[in-house]
């Protein structure tokens, strides 16, 4: 659930401002809302050390690090991070020049080690050779009293040479020159450059050691930022200071409790403003595997919106298994996340365990439909036979009838899945009369259930339909936007978009069928490699053949299958359940003042 909030106000003397606000971040419950821009001079100190530090750190974690050095104070820390700082910027100069230099020995290997100083001393004999760029088809036009040798060539590039007597003698070309430097000086300062980088790097590699010292130098550069920030943001009132935050209602009394020792004014009410509360999300433990995907995601609802992670976790599950619909595929990703927890015993346990219980549903899946790596002989072992229902059996000799009967059930978890989210929004609203505008809804999304049956697998409609929409309709258009005393001016402001967001709705609806179309191309696609690599092994070098193209195969799919439910599943949760939850998922995280 997302954890209640109060709006807190809190007056403290000015004079005493710095260590209210040390006792308050000790207490740590308080998330600062700050309603005045921070400005000060030690702020913008700060910025400029958190940049440092933080640019020190990306470059030294580039680097692999071989020992670490005992804890240093702030000053040696402050002295290494100035010191990688400058060695990072020699190296940026020594490596553009190197750069540079390389372009002008690269010149070289294209036309041969001729220098400046040679083509002058040719010239001072009456010799004059000009150095030109051309592609093939320029030989055609060329002229033949030109003497013209050809030095090289790169593709349809060729390097022409022209040996003339006369100083005015050219070709309608750019001319060539060759750099400053001859190729020896050019390859002495290259071995020279090279070198000094190489100290740079050994000397970047030798700070590594103080990486961690650094980190923690980090964090308590974050701790003062942000301490400097709060401080900063604080308005006053003559002799007076405050500040306003947000904090949860169950730990208020701790806040009050500081306040009152402390000798502090405080003002709470309920937040005036959703928008600028942060969420505090509070779940049973067993559902804190689902943090992982909204982490990844960088989703978070807002203050008045809601917690579906226990939808989430159902449909995600059930989708996951539908659209990869491989129980050996289940079976892979279970024993690697074994393998995984294994290795990184430290590392939180939710991902893991989230990829348990998507793998046990991907294994149930994949068990009653009887898809066992797209092996038929392996569906039709005794044991695995077992488990396979006939209406949803991949290997059903009625194949149409299987085909038509997932596409129903996509529509069914689809509509359900749907009415779930009208009904959670519908029951925050009770006893407010706008609660039937969700009845209304939940009444559309069935009509828009038959609708899809009719349209796309040809059933009959149900008479009930049309006065499912219809009923529905109407308690849409009179309670979606209802305020007492204002019945039509609501009824105007609904009226105009439901046509739409009924089609919309349809839409809604039919979007499920992804569930069977996805999970049918990666069934098709692993059959396909099947065949490709079992059809006419015959001996032990097609044996080997085969079992590349099997692994190249369903690794390949495996791949592709775990992008779909990142693309569809989560998808599914996110808009259309989402929208018509009526979320937007516009939070932000509870981040309260503390050490």
């Amino acid at each position: 659930m997302i954890v209640p909030m109060q709006k807190v106000t809190l007056f403290v003397s000015a004079r005493d401002k710095e260590p209210a606000l040390q006792r308050l971040r000790k207490l740590g419950v308080l998330h600062i809302h700050q309603t005045h821009p921070p400005v000060a001079d030690d702020l913008s100190a700060l910025e400029r050390k958190l940049g440092q530090v933080e640019k020190c750190l990306g470059i030294l974690r580039k680097i692999p690090q071989t020992m670490t050095v005992a804890q240093l104070d702030i000053q040696q820390v402050e002295g290494i991070v100035m010191q990688t700082l400058t060695l990072a910027d020699q190296r940026a100069k020594l490596s553009v020049e190197q750069e540079t230099e390389r372009e002008k020995q690269a010149w070289f290997q294209a036309w041969g080690a001729v220098s400046r100083s040679e083509l002058a001393e040719l010239k001072s004999h009456g010799i004059y050779l000009r150095l030109y760029l051309a592609d093939k088809a320029y030989l055609k036009r060329l002229s033949p009293d030109k003497i013209v040798y050809i030095v090289g060539q790169e593709r349809n590039k060729l390097y022409l040479v022209l040996v003339t007597a006369d100083e005015n003698e050219r070709l309608d070309l750019k001319e060539e020159y060759p750099p400053a430097d001859n190729l020896q000086v050019v390859e002495q300062q290259l071995d020279c450059l090279a070198k000094a980088i190489t100290q740079i790097d050994e000397n970047l590699q030798k700070l590594t050691a103080y990486k961690p010292a650094i980190d923690q130098y980090l964090n308590e550069l974050k701790k003062r930022y942000e301490f400097a920030r709060v401080r900063a943001g604080m308005a006053d009132l003559e002799a007076i200071s405050y500040l306003e935050g947000f904090c949860p209602d169950e730990r208020l009394p701790e806040l009050k409790a500081l306040a009152d020792q402390a000798g502090w004014g405080y003002f709470i009410e309920e937040p005036d403003n959703p928008a600028v509360v942060p969420t505090l999300i509070r779940r049973p433990k067993w559902l804190n595997i689902v943090e992982p995907i909204f982490r990844f995601m960088g989703t978070i609802p807002g203050y008045n919106e809601y917690d579906i992670s226990f939808w989430f976790l159902c449909f995600f599950s059930l989708f996951f298994a539908i659209l990869i619909g491989d129980a050996g595929y289940g079976l892979v990703f279970l024993i690697a996340g074994i393998l995984l927890r294994r290795k990184f015993k430290n590392a939180p346990r939710e991902p893991f365990i989230l990829l348990y219980v998507l793998s046990g549903a991907l294994i149930i899946w994949g068990a009653i439909t009887g898809n066992w790596f797209g092996f038929e002989k392996i569906a039709r072992l005794p044991l695995f036979n077992l488990f396979i229902v006939e209406r949803i059996n991949t290997w059903s000799a009625d194949s149409e009838r299987v085909t038509y009967f997932l596409m129903y059930l996509t529509f069914l978890i689809g509509a359900l899945h749907l009415s779930i989210g009208h009904t959670v929004n519908g029951l925050k609203k009770f006893p407010a009369l706008n609660f039937l505008a969700q009845l209304g809804w939940v009444f559309v999304v069935w009509g828009m259930f038959f609708l899809a049956n009719t349209l796309v697998l040809s059933k009959p409609l149900p008479q009930t339909a049309p006065y499912l929409i219809g009923v529905g309709a109407v308690l849409i258009a009179c309670f979606d936007n209802y305020q007492k005393g204002r019945f039509w001016r609501g009824f105007g402001a609904t009226i105009g978009n439901l046509p739409l967001s009924i089609i919309s709705s349809f839409g809604d609806v039919v979007s499920y069928l992804r569930l069977f179309a996805v999970g049918l191309a990666g069934s098709v696609v692993e059959i396909s490699f099947n065949n490709m690599a079992t059809g006419g092994v015959n001996n032990f070098l097609k044996i080997i053949i085969a079992i590349v193209v099997l692994i190249f195969g369903h690794t390949l799919n495996m791949a592709l299958c775990a992008m779909s439910v990142i693309v569809h599943g989560i998808r599914l949760n996110m808009l259309e359940f989402s929208s018509h939850l009526g979320m937007t998922w516009s939070g932000h995280e509870y981040r309260p003042f503390k050490e």
